[in-house]
Protein backbone atom coordinates (compact mmCIF):
# COMPACT_ATOMS: atom_id res chain seq x y z
CA UNK A 1 0.00 0.00 0.00
CA UNK A 2 0.67 3.89 -0.51
CA UNK A 3 2.10 6.02 2.68
CA UNK A 4 -0.79 7.70 2.46
CA UNK A 5 -3.16 5.33 2.50
CA UNK A 6 -1.00 3.05 5.68
CA UNK A 7 -1.52 6.79 7.49
CA UNK A 8 -5.41 7.10 7.32
CA UNK A 9 -5.96 3.29 8.03
CA UNK A 10 -3.26 3.86 11.19
CA UNK A 11 -5.74 6.27 12.33
CA UNK A 12 -8.09 3.25 12.34
CA UNK A 13 -6.05 0.17 12.72
CA UNK A 14 -2.45 1.02 13.93
CA UNK A 15 -1.30 -2.24 15.03
CA UNK A 16 -1.98 -3.58 11.46
CA UNK A 17 -0.25 -1.32 9.57
CA UNK A 18 2.78 -1.51 11.98
CA UNK A 19 2.63 -5.37 11.69
CA UNK A 20 2.70 -5.08 7.93
CA UNK A 21 5.41 -2.49 7.92
CA UNK A 22 7.50 -4.89 10.25
CA UNK A 23 6.79 -7.87 7.74
CA UNK A 24 8.84 -5.59 5.01
CA UNK A 25 11.94 -6.69 7.35
CA UNK A 26 14.20 -4.31 8.98
CA UNK A 27 15.61 -1.56 6.73
CA UNK A 28 17.26 1.27 8.28
CA UNK A 29 16.99 3.47 5.85
CA UNK A 30 13.11 2.87 5.07
CA UNK A 31 12.34 3.64 8.83
CA UNK A 32 14.82 7.21 8.85
CA UNK A 33 12.86 8.00 5.84
CA UNK A 34 9.38 8.20 8.02
CA UNK A 35 11.23 10.37 10.45
CA UNK A 36 12.36 12.81 7.84
CA UNK A 37 8.91 12.67 6.30
CA UNK A 38 7.85 13.84 9.05
CA UNK A 39 10.57 16.73 10.41
CA UNK A 40 9.60 17.87 6.79
CA UNK A 41 5.98 18.22 7.30
CA UNK A 42 6.33 19.49 11.14
CA UNK A 43 8.48 22.38 9.22
CA UNK A 44 5.23 22.60 6.85
CA UNK A 45 3.00 22.85 10.45
CA UNK A 46 5.15 25.58 11.91
CA UNK A 47 5.14 27.95 8.68
CA UNK A 48 1.76 29.61 9.03
CA UNK A 49 2.85 30.86 12.31
CA UNK A 50 6.18 32.05 11.39
CA UNK A 51 4.74 34.09 8.42
CA UNK A 52 2.14 35.46 10.67
CA UNK A 53 5.03 36.31 13.22
CA UNK A 54 7.10 37.69 9.89
CA UNK A 55 4.05 40.19 9.36
CA UNK A 56 3.81 41.14 12.25
CA UNK A 57 7.36 41.81 12.74
CA UNK A 58 8.76 43.24 9.86
CA UNK A 59 12.11 43.26 10.96
CA UNK A 60 12.71 39.21 11.25
CA UNK A 61 11.70 38.29 7.78
CA UNK A 62 10.18 35.29 6.83
CA UNK A 63 13.32 33.13 5.17
CA UNK A 64 15.58 33.53 8.18
CA UNK A 65 12.64 32.35 10.23
CA UNK A 66 12.07 28.86 8.37
CA UNK A 67 15.93 28.63 7.79
CA UNK A 68 16.07 28.57 11.60
CA UNK A 69 13.41 26.18 12.27
CA UNK A 70 14.32 24.06 9.72
CA UNK A 71 18.15 23.80 11.81
CA UNK A 72 16.26 23.53 14.67
CA UNK A 73 14.07 20.19 13.43
CA UNK A 74 16.89 18.70 12.03
CA UNK A 75 18.60 18.93 15.48
CA UNK A 76 16.04 16.95 17.10
CA UNK A 77 17.11 13.53 15.19
CA UNK A 78 19.06 12.02 17.80
CA UNK A 79 16.36 13.30 20.36
CA UNK A 80 13.85 11.15 18.45
CA UNK A 81 16.48 8.18 18.65
CA UNK A 82 16.96 8.06 21.84
CA UNK A 83 13.14 8.85 22.60
CA UNK A 84 12.96 5.44 20.57
CA UNK A 85 15.50 3.71 22.35
CA UNK A 86 13.72 4.62 25.84
CA UNK A 87 10.14 3.57 24.56
CA UNK A 88 11.98 -0.18 23.60
CA UNK A 89 13.83 -0.29 26.96
CA UNK A 90 10.73 0.78 29.21
CA UNK A 91 8.31 -1.94 26.98
CA UNK A 92 10.83 -4.47 27.70
CA UNK A 93 10.78 -3.65 31.19
CA UNK A 94 7.00 -4.58 31.00
CA UNK A 95 7.91 -8.17 28.92
CA UNK A 96 8.28 -6.72 25.49
CA UNK A 97 9.75 -9.01 23.51
CA UNK A 98 11.04 -6.89 20.42
CA UNK A 99 14.02 -4.99 19.16
CA UNK A 100 15.64 -1.50 19.02
CA UNK A 101 14.71 -1.46 15.25
CA UNK A 102 11.04 -1.96 16.15
CA UNK A 103 11.08 0.75 18.76
CA UNK A 104 12.04 3.30 15.89
CA UNK A 105 9.40 1.69 13.56
CA UNK A 106 6.99 2.66 16.20
CA UNK A 107 7.97 6.13 17.22
CA UNK A 108 8.75 7.41 13.57
CA UNK A 109 5.90 5.79 11.94
CA UNK A 110 3.72 7.29 14.88
CA UNK A 111 5.11 10.45 14.39
CA UNK A 112 4.28 10.60 10.45
CA UNK A 113 0.94 9.54 11.15
CA UNK A 114 0.02 12.61 13.02
CA UNK A 115 1.25 15.06 10.83
CA UNK A 116 -1.56 15.63 8.91
CA UNK A 117 -3.29 16.52 12.51
CA UNK A 118 -0.53 19.18 13.09
CA UNK A 119 -0.26 20.27 9.42
CA UNK A 120 -4.34 21.33 10.33
CA UNK A 121 -3.23 22.95 13.55
CA UNK A 122 -0.28 24.99 11.95
CA UNK A 123 -3.28 26.47 10.02
CA UNK A 124 -5.42 27.25 13.19
CA UNK A 125 -3.47 29.83 14.61
CA UNK A 126 -3.56 30.69 18.76
CA UNK A 127 -6.43 30.85 20.65
CA UNK A 128 -8.56 28.25 22.13
CA UNK A 129 -9.21 26.08 19.53
CA UNK A 130 -5.54 25.93 18.57
CA UNK A 131 -4.84 24.74 22.34
CA UNK A 132 -7.48 21.84 22.40
CA UNK A 133 -6.14 21.16 19.03
CA UNK A 134 -2.87 20.44 20.19
CA UNK A 135 -3.84 18.49 23.17
CA UNK A 136 -6.19 16.07 20.60
CA UNK A 137 -3.09 16.05 18.75
CA UNK A 138 -0.67 15.04 21.71
CA UNK A 139 -3.29 12.40 23.04
CA UNK A 140 -3.55 10.77 19.26
CA UNK A 141 -0.19 10.94 19.19
CA UNK A 142 0.61 8.88 22.27
CA UNK A 143 -2.25 6.29 21.77
CA UNK A 144 -0.87 5.80 18.19
CA UNK A 145 2.43 5.38 19.41
CA UNK A 146 1.41 3.02 22.32
CA UNK A 147 -0.74 0.48 19.78
CA UNK A 148 2.34 0.76 17.54
CA UNK A 149 4.82 -0.32 20.23
CA UNK A 150 2.82 -2.46 21.54
CA UNK A 151 2.34 -4.79 18.40
CA UNK A 152 6.07 -4.46 17.90
CA UNK A 153 7.36 -5.44 21.36
CA UNK A 154 4.89 -8.82 21.21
Amino acid sequence: MSVTTDIVESWRRPRAVVHRLMARGPSEPFVFSFLLAFLLLALAAVSPGLARQAHLDPANPLLPRLYAAGLGLLATIPMWYLLAALGHLLARAFGGKGSFYGGRLALFWSLLVISPAMLVQGLVGAGPGAAILGWGVAAGFLVIWGLALMEVES
